[in-house]
């Protein structure tokens, strides 16, 4: 599960996520992407099952990169117990997510592949996606 080895505060605020990505938000390494429509916390187990969904779906060939990681603690108190008495533990990290931001990306398969697996690894985040391609993009037609 994706987490930071070590951070400088064990507790954070919560914050708001207003407005649209102001990084991120262009395809720097692969030929295809998902897209984040909306604006979230995504948790490191729900990165984790997308990866996997998106692995098995091409088969293990191409590449992935993930352009989101959870580095955001986020606390919890236990069950039935009393407000007050300050703030609970870290439970879990999150990734913060705007609009625009761009989550996976992909290179090395078809453009059908691609968009396929990155379908169902859509379907395993809490949230709407869009597929995009490179713009200069163009598939190459293994000639027979």
């Amino acid at each position: 599960m994706l987490q930071p080895k070590r951070t400088k505060y064990r507790k954070q605020q919560k914050g708001r996520m207003k407005g649209n990505a102001k990084k991120g938000y262009s395809i720097d390494f692969g030929s295809f992407a998902l897209k984040a429509l909306e604006e979230t916390w995504i948790t490191g187990r729900q990165i984790e099952a997308a990866r996997q969904a998106i692995a098995r779906s091409m088969k293990r060939q191409g590449k992935l990169w993930i352009r989101i990681f959870p580095d955001k603690p986020v606390t919890k108190k236990p069950a039935e117990v009393r407000m007050g008495k300050g703030k609970g533990a870290p439970e879990l990290f999150v990734a913060r997510v705007q609009p625009g931001r761009i989550i996976f990306e992909l290179d090395g398969v078809p453009k059908t592949v691609a968009q396929e697996a990155l379908r169902l690894g859509a379907q395993k985040l809490p949230i709407k996606c869009k597929f995009l391609a490179r713009y200069d993009y163009y598939e190459v037609k293994a000639e027979k």
